[in-house]
């Protein structure tokens, strides 16, 4: 493969500094980068602009109802409709996932607004809940290959939960009721799921925060803690 042409090597680097590009692939772009300098210079112009632009990207507190609107619309009625407002401290830090996703939805247009050789993923900001700042201090990132075949769901911190608590993916259909795709991977691992039709009538990714093993029942059971629209 030419490395040195520079769509490829600019499509590359892209994939790569937004973290869509997993497993063997990125390994071997990370052993391609000291000896091929289109790819190198390309890897660390995309890198800047993420930077800049999460820099320069003010937050949006949205109201309160706004997410409750989305859960009850997506999953019925909110186990923890009730609950609190979030603290400044927690706002803060939702305010803050907020920044990246915008960040990374910026960054994905510009990508997709370049001519490419192949299609390019789907990618999906899952973003914190008020519920979800309360348990689990992160957002995620999901990237389904073009052919809809394979997502990789990334976490934008390191991921921990509770004992006896595991965290569930759901996509969530335009009708009838949401489909599991399996557990969270804890840590900074990212979970990859393999199924075909994985965008098929889904209009959101969601994760829920279930006992240890999965919802027992095949759909959420506990509080929506991160959720996005395709």
């Amino acid at each position: 493969m030419d490395y040195a042409h520079p769509q490829r090597a600019d499509r590359l680097a892209a994939e790569y500094a937004l973290g869509s590009l997993r497993g063997g692939a990125r390994r071997r772009f990370e052993r391609l980068l000291p000896s091929h300098p289109a790819l190198a210079a390309a890897t660390a112009d995309w890198q800047d602009r993420l930077q800049l632009l999460a820099g320069q990207i003010e937050p949006v507190t949205p109201p309160a109802s706004v997410w409750l609107a989305v859960q009850t619309r997506l999953f019925g009625a909110a186990n923890d409709a009730q609950a609190a407002p979030p603290t400044t401290a927690r706002l803060r830090l939702w305010q803050g996932f907020s920044a990246v996703a915008l960040a990374a939805s910026v960054v994905l247009a510009l990508q997709l607004a370049r001519p490419q050789p192949e299609a390019a993923p789907v990618v999906v900001v899952l973003r914190s809940t008020p519920e979800g700042v309360d348990r689990v201090l992160t957002g995620f990132v999901a990237s389904v290959s073009a052919d809809g075949r394979t997502l990789v769901l990334k976490p934008l911190a390191p991921l921990a939960t509770q004992p006896g608590r595991a965290l569930e993916l759901w996509a969530v259909p335009r009708q009838g009721e949401p489909r599991s795709l399996g557990l969270v991977q804890a840590g900074d691992v990212p979970t990859t799921v393999r199924r075909a039709g994985l965008l098929d009538g889904t209009q959101a990714f969601a994760v829920s925060l279930e006992p240890a093993g999965g919802s027992p029942t095949g759909r959420p059971t506990g509080p929506i803690v991160s959720a996005g629209g395709i």
